[in-house]
């Protein structure tokens, strides 16, 4: 049976939902290699919420993600049954009751090259993703209509944390948002440690969250993500929007609305770096 890295037992998830889950992964493990005639071969991955583990079946290579099952294992192979392969990892088989779905293998994350190359990268798959969507998703302008309600009171309640000027400028641009430009297929969880390489495609998304509408939505994530490494945001913002073939004034629309947005929600949740690279952001682009 595998071992469960002590990196990631120290994730915050199992302060919150106890480890009940994670002391039976070993077990869980092996009984689906044996559902799926597996051999467990290679160094173990994890994130925040689900460890990866790179598994053969005769010849072929591909890795078995364990996930707590839930509504989000559904949804995330809803979304790559979705995009099936382009731009994103393919899913070969899902286990929902085991949390279990047999991927891909990919490679080298885009985290480990230049910032310059991996925002150009993620323009790139912004665009590659944007396929038709689904019609039983959320849109990025209901996402937007149900958030902006609460920025005001949430700035007021953590004790008014930044200047108000940031709060309005986010409360101006959230009604032209609410109506989506276009209708298209969005991640929204796109950032350069979702992005590994791989050889079919040369860089394969992961982890997505499937929604539909502007795909400007997670334009600020992929900028505060790598922030720490820009001398100078604009270039880089400039680079996302050729790339991605976006209309620079919606793009910087969204990189303020959305800045504001998980400023807000970092500090309610603890958070300490990312409101200080929001308020950089902001201040950059606004």
């Amino acid at each position: 049976m595998i071992q469960i890295p002590d990196g990631f037992r120290q994730m915050p998830r199992w302060w919150r939902d106890g480890t009940a889950w994670l002391d039976a992964l070993p077990g869980s493990v092996d009984s689906q290699c044996t559902t799926w005639g597996l051999q467990v071969g290679g160094p173990l991955f994890w994130g925040s919420n689900a460890l990866v583990i790179p598994v053969t079946r005769g010849t072929d290579e591909f890795v078995l993600r364990m996930n707590p099952p839930g509504p989000e294992v559904d949804a995330q192979a809803h979304a790559l049954r979705w995009w099936d392969g382009r731009g994103m990892v393919y899913l070969y088989d899902v286990d929902s009751a085991a949390g279990a779905m047999l991927l891909e293998r990919l490679t080298t994350p885009l985290l480990s090259r230049p910032v310059d190359e991996a925002v150009a990268v993620l323009g790139g798959l912004m665009r590659r993703l944007a396929v038709p969507p689904p019609p039983d998703v959320a849109s990025t302008g209901e996402l937007v209509r149900r958030r902006s309600a609460e920025l005001e009171q949430q700035w007021a309640d953590l004790g008014r944390p930044f200047d108000v000027a940031h709060l309005r400028a986010a409360l101006e641009v959230a009604p032209l948002l609410m109506e989506p430009a276009t209708d298209l297929a969005v991640n929204g969880d796109l950032h350069s440690d979702q992005v590994l390489a791989g050889t079919r495609e040369t860089w394969l998304t992961v982890d997505p969250v499937l929604y539909r509408g502007d795909i400007e939505f997670d334009l600020a994530r992929v900028l505060w993500t790598r922030l720490d490494e820009m001398a100078e945001i604009p270039p880089y913002f400039e680079i996302v929007v050729h790339e991605a073939s976006l209309v620079m004034d919606r793009a910087r629309h969204w990189v303020v609305y959305r800045a504001v947005d998980y400023w807000l929600w970092g500090l309610a949740n603890g958070l300490t770096e990312d409101p200080v690279r929001c308020e950089r952001l902001l201040k950059a682009l606004s």
